[in-house]
């Protein structure tokens, strides 16, 4: 009995990640994950599972390359201005500022792992919740 009396003793209560915020989060985070692998990868194209019929009319489910749009745009001048999307639209980090700029393209990279380590500790939710807007009541 010792070895019980050694440990904290709770009550069974698991947190879900499953509320509305907690989701909001992931799926954005997941999404500069992407952004960043991308980054280090021009070519990197993550696979999604589909499924379509062909000429027999059978079934059938194949993996495709999915499209990911880069977040980032290079300039004349070699600075790059980068946006953090939620869905398809760019989140206004301030006041009328939705993009950030990156000296050269090597930045892209440390500059979303920033923003994710913000998103995680919650520093975007009041913008998240700008853009998503009120939830309607069914």
């Amino acid at each position: 009995m010792s070895l019980l009396t050694s440990l904290k003793l709770v009550e069974f209560k698991p947190q879900h990640g499953s509320n509305r915020i907690q989701v909001r989060r992931r799926k954005l985070a997941d999404k500069i994950d992407q952004q960043i692998r991308l980054a280090a990868d021009p070519n990197f194209r993550p696979i999604k599972t589909v499924s379509s019929k062909d000429e027999s009319g059978v079934e059938a489910r194949r993996e495709v390359p999915k499209r990911i749009k880069r977040w980032w745009a290079q300039n004349l001048d070699g600075t790059v201005q980068l946006t953090i999307r939620y869905g398809s639209t760019a989140i206004e980090l301030a006041k009328g500022k939705t993009a950030i700029e990156c000296a050269t393209a090597s930045d892209i990279a440390p500059t979303l792992e920033k923003v994710k380590e913000a998103v995680l500790v919650g520093e975007l939710d009041r913008m998240l919740d700008k853009q998503v807007g009120p939830r309607k009541k069914a």
